[in-house]
């Protein structure tokens, strides 16, 4: 494992009964990477980052996070995933709360932060998505996208590693797509380490350090934005970009 990997998947295997969906996966992450997912739906992209979270417990392979294995007995799960924080597709704020009570929250049962400490941490963050007019709005009030930055906000309060984002976008109405993005690409520029599985093509393109194509459960090809984009090596990636481009 490189000095600077985050984290890194060791052959990583996930079967749905005798469905396989993802097929001996080798990745690396370094601190500071932005990398985007692409790939038709059904390759194995969410699947990839769920098993990451331990959402998804894998076949086979191992996942290091700072070179130990997460599925270590040791691991404490809700504190690795403080680290290794998510942003869904469907936001899963809770209802019944407020904007800043679903930042708030999670940090004081977690990482047992004091009410004055999360609120203010969760202010910060609210604000530093462009949410601060919403603190006291319930999710029945708010946009989609306005959602989603809330949901950002609260991954951001637990002060993650990493931040994975399973198509954040794709639940989205097309006008309020680009505030979202706005925000991530923000985060890149901040130093965030992320991991995005996306159908955004100017995003991966734009934002990101490295992307990633996968098809059929295998990473089929992976490069810089300038690699995958223009000088595409694999018939499969190029196939899949002309149909998306």
């Amino acid at each position: 494992m490189s000095e600077n990997a985050v984290i890194k998947l060791s052959h990583l295997e996930k079967s749905f009964g005798e469905n396989e969906v993802l097929k001996d996966i080798n990745l690396e992450v370094s601190k500071g990477e932005v990398i985007s997912v692409i790939g038709s739906s059904g390759s194995g992209k969410s699947t990839m980052l769920r098993c990451i979270n331990l959402l998804e417990i894998p076949s086979g392979g191992e996942i290091l996070y700072e070179g130990k294995n997460i599925q270590d007995k040791s691991v404490k799960l809700t504190e690795y995933r403080a680290k290794v924080a998510m942003v869904f597709q469907q936001f899963n704020l809770f209802n019944n709360m407020t904007a800043l009570d679903n930042c708030v929250k999670p940090q004081m049962i977690v990482l047992k932060r004091t009410k004055e400490e999360a609120t203010k941490i969760a202010l910060e963050f609210i604000e530093k998505v462009g949410m601060s007019a919403y603190v006291n709005a319930k999710p029945s009030q708010l946009s989609g996208g306005q959602k989603q930055r809330i949901a950002i906000a609260r991954a951001l309060s637990m002060n993650p590693e990493v931040i994975l984002f399973d198509e954040p976008t794709s639940a989205l109405d097309p006008e309020m797509v680009g505030e979202v993005l706005e925000v991530m690409q923000d985060l890149a520029r901040s130093g965030y380490t992320m991991i995005v599985v996306t159908h955004e093509m100017g995003f991966a393109r734009e934002v990101s350090s490295r992307v990633i194509f996968m098809d059929g459960g295998y990473i089929v090809e992976e490069g810089t934005p300038e690699e995958i984009f223009k000088n595409t090596k694999q018939e499969r990636t190029k196939q899949f970009l002309s149909k998306v481009l």
